[in-house]
């Protein structure tokens, strides 16, 4: 048999390049091994490729259609085989996988650079757009072509050859250095736990000794209970354990994630990701890395994200302050002779809250199930936009613990379909996310997507619900509004689909929906007893309302002092953060970051700006929605209705549905009406008049 008949053989076994006869032609996830990766992988290139050199080479003038519509068809099958890949990579990892990843990510960079760096796809482009006016182009085909060319030019399309081969190489190595990163961050995290005998468990729930065991089964040690570096396990744990040793064991374990001198370690990864970003951004003109990525945000300089992120700084440090030393008192009162430490603020914060607002997680948690929040999110979304959700039982999945959803918009017809993946386990990295397996778009046909929420949930033991505490409500409202963001999108064209919006955008959506989890509508409805199935106490409600701004300072502080850090380490020379462990030490110094608060992510975990460049001088994209979703929900309350009809059909057109078809802040002020008023975030997160500290 020849090497083509065999590939042939071998292309018509591999599931990823057969057409899917699947429901809605979804992802074969039981007939998907990981050999199959690579050869798909390799096809798709292949395939991409072949049809970039028809758009640059076809004879025809440059339109519209010929260039910006050919690309945007381009790569589907590319597009298919990295969104179940990366969904794996991230959700269920295996070794196997792992290493396929580490050749993928190199692959991709290279696949890529000499695309978005071709000089005569360029200038087609570039020749569109110098002439965009005469085009006769619709708002939405006007928006893409403006979003293609910046990509383009923004990708080194526009330098000398020289420059754009030291910026292929410079990505090249980017891609391999985020991939190592976060590789490492899940190699620290899948190594530790801390077994809890029974003399380790004082002050712990029956809920959280409950979620530690189904931990320890997960991990093969049945019988046992453990506590792991995820974050679901390691919060409720330095609030409810009244082992301080232990709670100091847990924090140093999770604050060390990346900083071990181990394997692991991600300290020189840091340096070397900082001093290509720093070199990258000089080739294409910028004073710094920030300069370059915010010049592509609604930001726009570096200058405007410090004035917000300094704004909030001072009142909340001011708040921590105080609140620090209320937290001392207490310590004192219970004859405690030890200074207050990181692990132990969140002890005592509960302590405190539960003193003054009679009020702790642990009373509310049996009323927060994940099917009962799961069954809120869905009817927020049913009397916002019309949706509706059945859940199927005959689409593949990646682990038995997925779910799937069938969505349906107002009329009866298929909308989505939702994919949830809710509890902790070593094979996912830590945190929260929604991605997708396939985005809507109306090019050629309508196409439904395919929309994940990933998190990482406590599961419940021999039987018993997963609760969640209001944090973790939160999270699931939060991920489903970015889910929302991807089912309810209504463009053509599918770089504008859902979530391809900036940075700083692009958490409106989701940190928006979280403002319905907390309403008492929601909760007197769906806030009911896992036991007994009695409704949320009034008096609970009540008390829940009222401690909801109860030790703001301190989340203020830690996401703050991170965005600052963030931004300092990519507008300062990288050779200031060589010592990157000194270069955090300095930062916070400078900020007067309270000894007893931690950043919320660390430097050598931080993969939020080192797994990738996604949120990289991006992290404070998450306040600068903040100030728009605070501002935003007012509207609802305004109309004195939070499910007010034409309000909601104004944010469903404007901000769910529009995608990254029209610029963000026309987008906003379509819906509000005016742009978001700033001081609404301060007085959501109960910040406003605070004195300033010394």
């Amino acid at each position: 048999m020849s090497d083509s008949a065999s590939t042939t053989v071998a292309e018509k076994a591999n599931p990823l390049l057969k057409p899917w006869e699947t429901p809605h032609q979804t992802p074969p996830f039981d007939e998907i091994k990981p050999e199959h990766f690579l050869p798909a992988f390799e096809r798709a290139f292949a395939d991409h490729a072949a049809e970039i050199a028809a758009i640059t080479h076809d004879p025809a003038q440059p339109d519209f259609a010929n260039t910006i519509t050919a690309l945007e068809r381009s790569g589907k099958l590319l597009s298919k085989v990295s969104a179940v890949f990366y969904d794996l990579v991230s959700a269920h990892s295996s070794p196997e996988i792992l290493e396929i990843d580490k050749d993928v990510s190199l692959r991709m960079a290279r696949h890529w650079n000499p695309i978005l760096m071709n000089a005569v796809l360029f200038g087609r482009i570039a020749l569109l757009h110098d002439n965009r006016a005469s085009l006769k182009l619709t708002g939405e085909e006007q928006r893409l072509l403006e979003r293609t060319y910046n990509r383009f030019r923004r990708a080194g399309a526009g330098l000398s050859e020289d420059a754009k081969q030291r910026m292929a190489e410079i990505n090249e190595r980017l891609a391999q250095l985020g991939t190592t990163f976060s590789h490492h961050l899940l190699g620290d995290e899948q190594s530790w736990f801390l077994e809890l005998g029974e003399d380790d468990r004082a002050g712990l729930s029956d809920s959280f000794i409950a979620a530690a065991k189904a931990a320890a089964e997960e991990r093969g040690m049945p019988g046992k209970a453990i506590v792991t570096l995820s974050r679901s396990s390691v919060e409720p744990f330095l609030q409810s354990s009244s082992r301080r040793d232990l709670r100091e064991k847990v924090f140093r374990a999770f604050t060390a994630r990346g900083d071990n001198g181990n394997d692991n370690d991600n300290n020189a990864v840091i340096g070397e990701i900082l001093s290509l970003r720093e070199e990258a951004a000089g080739i294409m003109g910028f004073p710094t890395y920030a300069a370059y990525r915010l010049e592509d945000s609604m930001a726009k300089t570096p200058e405007a994200v410090r004035g917000l992120l300094e704004r909030v700084w001072k009142p909340a440090r001011a708040k921590a302050l105080a609140d620090r030393d209320e937290l001392q008192k207490l310590i004192a009162a219970e004859g405690g002779n030890f200074q207050l430490a990181p692990w132990d603020w969140r002890y005592y914060a509960e302590k405190l809250r539960q003193a003054k607002a009679d009020f702790d997680d642990a009373a509310i948690k049996p009323y927060l199930t994940l099917e009962t929040m799961i069954a809120a999110a869905f009817d927020c979304a049913t009397r916002l936009f019309g949706v509706t959700f059945t859940e199927r039982h005959d689409v593949p999945v990646w682990h038995p613990d997925v779910r799937v959803w069938e969505v349906k918009d107002a009329n009866g017809a298929h909308k989505a379909l939702f994919y949830g993946d809710y509890f902790a386990r070593p094979s996912k990295r830590s945190g929260a996310w929604m991605t997708s397996l396939r985005d809507q778009q109306k090019l050629d046909f309508a196409i439904a997507p395919l929309i994940i929420n990933v998190c990482n949930f406590a599961k419940g033991a021999d039987g018993q619900p997963c609760l969640l505490s209001p944090d973790d409500a939160r999270t699931l409202f939060h991920e489903f509004g970015h889910a929302l963001h991807g089912m309810m999108s209504d463009v053509t064209y599918p770089s504008l689909s859902g979530t391809s919006v900036f940075t700083d955008f692009v958490e409106l959506p989701s940190q928006l929906y979280e403002h319905w989890q907390e309403r008492p509508e929601v909760l007197q409805r769906f806030a009911t007893h896992y036991q007994t199935g009695e409704p949320l106490p009034e008096d609970l409600l009540k008390r829940f309302l009222a401690a909801r701004k109860f030790n703001q300072s301190f989340a203020t502080v830690e996401f703050v002092s991170s965005a600052l850090i963030d931004l300092e380490f990519h507008t300062q020379p990288a050779a200031a953060a060589k010592d990157v462990a000194a270069f955090e030490r300095a930062e916070l110094e400078k900020i007067g970051m309270p000894a007893e608060i931690v950043l919320r992510h660390r430097p050598t975990q931080f993969g939020h700006i080192f797994s990738g460049d996604h949120y990289a001088s991006g992290y404070y994209s998450y306040m600068w929605s903040e100030v728009m979703d605070a501002d935003a929900f007012g509207a609802f309350e305004e109309a004195g209705d939070i499910f007010d009809p034409p309000t909601a059909k104004r944010l469903l057109d404007n901000i769910y549905a529009s995608g990254g078809s029209v610029d963000p802040e026309a987008a906003y002020v379509a819906f509000r009406g005016r742009e978001p008023e700033p001081d609404a975030l301060l007085r959501r997160r109960g910040l406003l008049d605070v004195p300033e500290a010394a």
